[in-house]
């Protein structure tokens, strides 16, 4: 058995029971050390210098990033320590744009706090930075540089977490930025709006995009009748705002808080997600029996769906076709509800309650339109609900429960869990089992696809068939996969992903919250609400056959089909102009693009980016060629991609680039007066 191993805090003797530093041994022991770019699921940055202690014989260190050996002996509170920590923070904010009353994060912001507990009172340093641009270019997130404290927490999120990169560090000394690729906006590059950098950005330098104030205008035009929908996560989040323990649930009280502000219809978003069930598992059923596009992937995280058209579009075809839970609500609500209550489709207003920030930029898609309008209208998330419920002096607390509105508020407790990762398999299999086994599925309760792991695999058998599923959240773990998948080292049928790191408890659009176990505390509640109801399985919901009997008609047939589901294609990575790599006037030459893309880039673009480039230089063909590096011609699933003049050539290797670039010139293109 190992000797237990201790560290000397502040005089006392504390255990090393695991902890990955000092600071955790600290935090331990009840110390609250300050810190901005350290975020316990992320890799140790050491940039803040907010976690200085000292250690005898070692002088400062920073704690997030020294190891808790045996025998140290640390001091948290010296003079030194006290006065680097107001430096370090006095130098942040002399550059921070301080308009602290007016900004989102305001009493949530860890600048403002930490400044109120060290005692900063005045900035004795001048600014060096000039204001720089606010990005709102896209529908989900805000991105305010003046407000960057330059952590890196929002980097090592974007890249380590979720495989992406959309932004990172830029330039040097004083003029270093957090920023997109090229100084693009986050509309322009191949962000997946997930808002997991907003989630850990200590400031209000990466915020949700708020909508609220569209909403109450929606609420205060007597020509518009206004529904709602409530996510699941939403239940077990918002009262955090209010001073409840994360996992409880408060829904009866959002439905009396939503009523009071005017809505006129409070419905459940885990109705569509019943609807979303039966739906996605004929589509299984159906395409196992059919041996094709497997395995299915889910398609109800729009973060998920987005990084399937950019980074591996050759798989769309396996995405599930069905819409999320959100856009089937809004669907329903307006294309077959409105008629119900006696009003055009044209004045009814869906708002949607979401957990999520992708979630704003799903309901703006394309896809998503009825005779040109929107199926869902607004989004506002958790965080911006417990913000309207301040602004109209609502008392959460002392509210009385409210019962939500049928139809489109009666649910299972398999759209329940739909919030937490697994649970939208667990909620499938429940449906699954008793349409192959033919018989009642006794216990609801499928724990093979629980868990907090983030890939997770079962093997369940059915009708003598052994099925292969996997539960996968964060996009670095589903780029793991699909790889595995392609190379055959990963055989599934069925694929939950999730881009929020434990499902959509976790989105960007919840609370902040300060307890170490808030996400396995959101999932409980939403298992303990699953376990509360008397029917947990989609096939079981009554209001959910009478509307296939009286609207929809077959599960998976041609109207229900026609409402409910939809398309994906391809999606550039990135907007904007190319690069040229060779210099030169455009006008009169022959032009190559060569797409570098991260799908071709993958399969060998820069190489023949490379070769290209060489090959003009080394002919001395400089005056006749111009080689350009492009994004996307959006033919992922046909990379390498080039385009020699107006000939694209997919699947392009090195020999064939040459040949085709060979071939124009002998043919004159590029020599003036030719084509």
């Amino acid at each position: 058995m190992d000797k237990v191993k201790y560290v000397n805090i502040d005089g006392r003797d504390i255990p090393v029971e695991g902890e990955k530093n000092l600071l955790e041994v600290i935090r331990k022991a009840g110390i609250e050390i300050p810190t901005f770019c350290y975020v316990s699921e992320l890799s140790t940055y050491g940039a803040c210098r907010m976690c200085m202690v000292e250690v005898e014989g070692r002088g400062l260190q920073t704690s997030c990033s020294t190891l808790p050996e045996a025998g140290l002996k640390v001091k948290t509170n010296t003079a030194a320590v006290r006065q680097i920590r107001r430096v370090a923070l006095e130098l942040i904010l002399a550059n921070h744009e301080r308009d602290c009353t007016s900004c989102v994060k305001s009493t949530k912001c860890k600048l403002q706090d930490l400044s109120r507990k060290l005692g900063v009172e005045q900035v004795r340093f001048r600014a060096v930075q000039k204001p720089r641009v606010v990005d709102e270019a896209n529908p989900a997130l805000v991105r305010n540089p003046n407000k960057c404290i330059l952590c890196g927490d929002c980097v090592r999120m974007c890249g380590e977490v979720q495989g992406v990169g959309a932004i990172d560090f830029a330039y040097r000394g004083h003029e270093v930025v957090v920023q997109p690729a090229f100084g693009k906006n986050l509309y322009q590059v191949q962000c997946v709006y997930c808002g997991q950098c907003a989630r850990v950005c200590p400031t209000g330098a990466l915020t949700p995009k708020s909508e609220t104030a569209a909403v109450w205008r929606a609420l205060q035009d007597p020509a518009r009748t206004v529904v709602v929908q409530i996510a699941p996560a939403v239940r077990v989040a918002l009262g955090e705002a209010f001073g409840y323990q994360p996992g409880e649930v408060t829904t009866g009280k959002i439905v009396t808080a939503l009523r009071m502000m005017g809505f006129s219809k409070v419905f459940d978003t885990c109705f569509a997600a019943d609807l979303t069930v039966m739906e996605e598992g004929n589509e299984f059923i159906r395409r196992f029996k059919e041996n094709r596009a497997l395995p299915l992937f889910t398609s109800c995280c729009p973060a998920w769906v987005k990084y399937v058209e950019q980074f591996c579009p050759e798989m769309i075809g396996n995405l599930s076709t069905c819409k999320s839970p959100q856009q089937m609500f809004g669907a329903v609500a307006k294309g077959l509800f409105s008629r119900e209550m006696g009003i055009r489709k044209e004045d009814m207003v869906v708002v949607s309650i979401m957990p999520c920030t992708a979630k704003k930029f799903e309901a703006r898609r394309p896809e998503f339109r009825i005779d040109g309008a929107a199926e869902v209208d607004h989004v506002i998330t958790t965080q911006e609900l417990a913000q309207m419920i301040n602004e109209h002096g609502i008392q959460f607390r002392d509210l009385q429960p409210g019962s939500l509105d049928l139809p489109l508020g009666f649910k299972t407790g398999a759209g329940v869990i739909f919030g937490a990762s697994g649970g939208v398999m667990e909620a499938a299999l429940r449906y699954v089992y008793e349409k192959v086994e033919g018989r009642t599925l006794e216990s609801a309760d499928i724990r093979e696809v629980r868990g907090e792991a983030g890939i997770r695999e079962a093997e369940i058998i059915l009708g003598g068939q052994t099925f292969r599923f996997a539960v996968v959240h964060s996009l670095a773990n589903a780029r793991q996969v699909i790889a595995g998948i392609k190379s055959g080292e990963r055989q599934y049928h069925f694929v939950e992903f999730m881009a929020c790191p434990a499902g959509c408890i976790n989105g960007a659009g919840q609370p902040v919250s300060l307890d170490q176990d808030y996400a396995r505390s959101r999932t409980s509640g939403l298992y303990g609400a699953d376990q509360m109801l008397q029917l947990r399985k989609v096939q079981d919901n009554p209001y959910l056959k009478e509307l296939y009997a009286e609207r929809l008609g077959e599960v998976g047939g041609e109207r229900a089909h026609h409402l409910l589901h939809t398309g994906y294609t391809a999606r550039r990575r990135m907007k904007g102009k190319s690069m040229v790599i060779v210099d030169g006037q455009a006008a009169g030459k022959l032009e190559i693009r060569v797409c570098v893309g991260t799908s071709c880039y993958l399969k060998g673009s820069q190489d023949i980016l490379h070769h290209l480039a060489q090959y003009v230089l080394v002919k001395g063909l400089s005056d006749q060629v111009q080689v350009k590096a492009t994004f996307c011609f959006e033919k992922c699933d046909k990379g390498p991609t080039i385009k020699v003049g107006d000939k694209v050539i997919g699947h392009c290797d090195v020999n064939k680039a040459l040949a085709a670039v060979e071939q124009a010139v002998a043919n004159g293109a590029g020599v003036t007066g030719r084509p």
